[in-house]
């Protein structure tokens, strides 16, 4: 009878310490996990101005009234090179190789400019961002959305 409660005893812790072991390693994923969908984008869209202020008459100044702003919210400086932003009509624009620092702002303008640290144009003649309602997305190199602003009722 004692080798028979040496091995239950034996079954039984070896089932308590596996339990142990599966409990400390599903804590620390379960926690994780649950901020993950909390966690702001590294990059995302802080502003849109969608209607340029007066009238709409397709000037260079009036379309570069029309922006985007995307703000860095980490530490460290990221290239943009490849990443795009589209408009709900497909619209896109294409990085180049933007380096955009720690915790800084970039405006994408609609229109015609040169571009600087700051401020990048997308050189069109055209406004792209529906004054009214439309989303803009911002996808990184690898075609994943970081980042979305809604504005206004889609139709």
């Amino acid at each position: 009878m004692s080798s028979v409660s040496s091995s239950v005893r034996r079954i039984a812790a070896t089932v308590l310490a596996a339990g142990a072991v599966v409990g400390a390693a599903a804590l620390p994923a379960a926690a994780h996990d649950g901020d993950r969908h909390h966690q702001r984008p590294r990059v995302e869209i802080s502003r849109v101005q969608a209607d340029s202020p007066g009238r709409d008459d397709r000037t260079n100044r009036s379309l570069n009234n029309e922006w985007v702003e995307i703000t860095n919210t980490t530490r460290d400086a990221i290239n943009l090179r490849g990443w795009t932003m589209r408009d709900s009509d497909g619209n896109r624009y294409r990085f180049d190789n933007v380096r955009i620092n720690s915790r800084a702002t970039i405006r994408i303008h609609t229109g015609q400019g040169r571009d600087t640290r700051t401020d990048l144009f997308q050189d069109r003649r055209n406004y792209v961002w529906d004054n009214n309602s439309d989303t803009a997305t911002l996808r990184d190199d690898r075609g994943r959305t970081v980042d979305t602003a809604t504005w206004g009722r889609r139709r």
